[in-house]
């Protein structure tokens, strides 16, 4: 099991801030890049596919030198033709590698994933090594609990607590997460920090959670990610992040790095499968990319000899190799992170 890197965004995925964290997980991300954005979380607006096509043509400019191929997944409710158990137009999410959720509603997303086929392909895409990345509203759906938003600060309901996607509990941990952490829009007459809820009202909310309950909030244009092989959470952004337990609080600034058991004993799940229906799996298993994003055979095989001949320092029959790498229309990346394919 390779469980792949999370990256969570307290607002600004398509700000100069989010750009540079998308930048930095693609460069991470195995050639060819291909990219789904789910609409679920904005699919109750009659502009969802606009929502979330803004987030597409910005990836399409920003990472336009890892050449991806970008899908919108219109997964927007249970129970119509664009519902989250659609087979048919989830199939783009079956082999990305890299997967975007952000602005909507909290709640109305975990109301249309939950235990849906959507929400199960994701989990398990993850675990098979794709980069997750949340920001926004999907920020907040998929702790283990949402912060009700639009009920609260749009609508009037007192505060109360929802149950969330709760993505942490296949790792054992109970996180919850607040984006716009640092929020000012309503300037010095009203308080719209955590998440437009205010201090007051968040404090109440947070009183509600069980004991032990970790929450993350994001400042804006502030981000963190999770690497699981690492074991390792990197503040990126502009802003900070604050940890808030039962007992403490903490505050990580950009550039800051801790541990990931900061957050709650980590724990993989018992095997690969656990937890994921038996037909997702099945659809993994007869998925494949299309045939001109995959690198042929004899290209794999070259780029594994090209990879002995480094590490035994054989440079001349390095370059050697990379010549017929590129004789074939692939190009090879060198990076700390090692050797990676590009489609040219």
């Amino acid at each position: 099991m390779t469980i792949g890197r999370i990256a969570f965004l307290g607002s600004g995925e398509t700000s100069l801030a989010g750009g540079r964290i998308f930048e930095a997980l693609a460069r991470l991300v195995s050639s060819p890049l291909r990219i789904a954005v789910m609409e679920t979380p904005a699919g109750f607006e009659l502009n969802s596919p606009q929502v979330a096509g803004r987030v597409a043509d910005f990836l399409e400019s920003r990472l336009q030198n890892y050449k991806p191929a970008i899908h919108l997944i219109p997964a927007r409710k249970k129970g119509t033709e664009f519902s989250p158990d659609n087979p048919d137009i989830l199939k783009p999410l079956l082999t990305a590698n890299l997967i975007f959720m952000g602005p909507g509603s909290p709640t109305y997303a975990v109301r249309q994933l939950q235990g849906s086929l959507a929400w199960d392909i994701l989990r398990a895409r993850h675990r098979l090594g794709a980069t997750l990345v949340f920001a926004s509203a999907a920020t907040i759906s998929i702790g283990a609990w949402a912060l009700p938003v639009y009920e609260v600060y749009k609508v009037g309901e007192d505060v109360h607590t929802k149950r969330g996607l709760d993505l942490f509990a296949d790792y054992g941990m109970n996180l919850s997460f607040v984006p716009h952490w640092n929020n000012a829009d309503g300037g010095v007459d009203l308080d719209t920090s955590r998440c437009f809820f205010g201090i007051e009202r968040f404090e109440r909310w947070r009183s509600l959670l069980p004991p032990g309950d970790i929450v993350l909030g994001l400042d804006e244009h502030s981000g963190v990610v999770f690497d699981f092989e690492a074991e390792c959470c990197e503040v990126a952004g502009v802003s900070s992040v604050s940890v808030l337990k039962s007992d403490a609080a903490k505050i990580y600034p950009a550039g800051a790095k801790f541990p990931l058991n900061e957050l709650g004993g980590f724990q993989p799940p018992a095997s690969l499968e656990a937890g994921i229906r038996p037909d997702v799996w099945d659809l993994l298993r007869q998925a494949s990319p299309p045939e001109d994003d995959a690198p042929p055979a004899e290209v794999l095989a070259l780029l594994e000899e090209r990879k002995s001949a480094r590490d035994r320092k054989d440079f001349a029959e390095s370059d050697r190799l990379r010549d017929k790498i590129s004789v074939l229309g692939w190009s090879v990346q060198d990076s700390r992170e090692g050797q990676k394919l590009v489609k040219k």
